[in-house]
């Protein structure tokens, strides 16, 4: 190639027309080489990495996830895609292990998980120290609040445990409930859900009059149960997820309570209404409308888009397999199906670049109609739902009963 050391006139006039024009040969053979890169740049890939928790006491929430996995599209705005999925073992320190190696070793443009709010929270500082977005499938509502330096570069697609908590005190007090209790997991779910309920409830006048905690593993919590009782509540609110929230409702019942009892939407799978049984007849849950997706008005927002991924789910792992943990896990594959065309427009998968890219085009999805309701991001506000995304369930006899405003 020519080099132009000088830009004296001459300089450049006397060196440039020492370049010599290349012969028909050499320009078949350049054309032929850049020919050859094409396919390579047009067959980038994006690579999607999903912690999820498919072990442990929190495997309902994540096996749904994982089962969603499968019907995610290959392909979007032309590229292909890949999935690579972790088992965090319900564990936050093998989450954040998890998080490590899909940015370090395989170079991720994403991150959908973890399942549950203690894993997600815990992978924040590893997603922001590696500039890659995250969509976090758990409820807690500190995941993505504030949006902060770390925190701008997480979203989620659950309800918040403030929407949830907030519809449970408004039913509460339409039924006469005048005193609440709380049972939660001892752990940041069940902290964060307890600070939402309480506050909503002296909203609506409500007092809360126990709270107590159990962990996951816990075979028993009679003592907490017991300690409840004895301050006889209209009404008690368990803040727990999976399986393991089946076993206040089912201590209260063989206890004899007759009042009110209300669930947080991290029960919403049938693994839960198999462990709980008969006891969690007649109680509440505030959840996604794709629980009841068939029982809800025709102009409701989530109603066409839920059916769909019903369908599409149950064609695969049978009728009455489907529950909102993998509606969660589906809608994060629509945020990232309407964001990635538009990162695609400013660089390539597998650059810091197309991640923050990406990001940006997270944050600025509008009008985004999904399983749960309609998504409108901000600057400030990483979810984007509003209370149209929320409906209230009552237990019947094992099955999800929508109940009308």
């Amino acid at each position: 190639m020519p080099r132009f050391e000088s830009l004296e006139r001459g300089t450049w006039r006397a060196r440039a027309s020492s370049v010599r024009t290349p012969s028909p040969r050499g320009l078949a053979r350049l054309a032929a080489a850049l020919t050859a890169a094409l396919p390579a740049i047009a067959l980038a890939q994006v690579k999607i990495g999903l912690v999820l928790s498919l072990t442990g006491p929190a495997a309902s929430l994540g096996i749904p996830a994982r089962d969603t996995v499968a019907l995610l599209p290959k392909q979007i705005g032309g590229q292909s895609v890949e999935y690579i999925v972790l088992d965090d073992a319900s564990d936050t320190t093998q989450a954040v292990q998890d998080t490590k190696k899909l940015i370090s070793e395989n170079h991720v443009d994403a991150i959908i998980g973890s399942s549950i709010t203690p894993n997600s929270l815990s992978m924040i500082d590893v997603v922001a120290d590696g500039d890659t977005p995250m969509i976090s499938l758990a409820s807690s509502a500190k995941i993505i609040e504030p949006v902060d330096a770390k925190r701008r570069w997480v979203f989620k697609t659950p309800q918040t445990d403030a929407m949830m908590a907030s519809a449970i005190a408004a039913h509460a007090s339409t039924h006469g409930v005048k005193t609440m209790a709380f049972i939660g997991q001892a752990d940041a779910l069940g902290e964060t859900f307890y600070t939402e309920v309480a506050k909503f409830a002296q909203l609506h006048h409500i007092d809360m009059v126990a709270s107590e905690r159990f962990n996951r593993t816990d075979p028993s919590v009679t003592g907490q149960v017991l300690k409840i009782l004895a301050t006889h509540p209209d009404a008690v609110v368990v803040g727990a997820a999976g399986t393991p929230a089946a076993l206040p409702p089912k201590t209260l019942r063989e206890r004899g309570y007759k009042g009110l009892i209300y669930h947080n939407h991290g029960v919403g799978n049938n693994d839960f209404l198999r462990v709980c049984g008969a006891d969690c007849n007649g109680t509440f849950l505030p959840a996604s409308p794709v629980l009841v997706a068939a029982q809800l008005p025709v102009d409701h927002p989530a109603k066409r888009l839920a059916l769909d991924y019903i369908a599409r789910f149950e064609a695969v792992r049978g009728p009455g397999s489907v529950s909102a943990f993998g509606s969660y896990t589906w809608d994060a594959g629509m945020l990232l199906g309407n964001a990635i065309p538009i990162a695609l427009k400013v660089a390539a998968p597998g650059t810091p670049e197309f991640r923050r890219a990406l990001r940006d085009a997270l944050e600025a999805t509008r009008g985004l109609a999904d399983t749960n309701g309609v998504v409108n991001m901000s600057a400030t506000d990483h979810l984007g739902l509003d209370q149209r995304a929320r409906v209230m369930v009552e237990i019947k006899n094992a099955k999800w009963v929508y109940q009308p405003n």
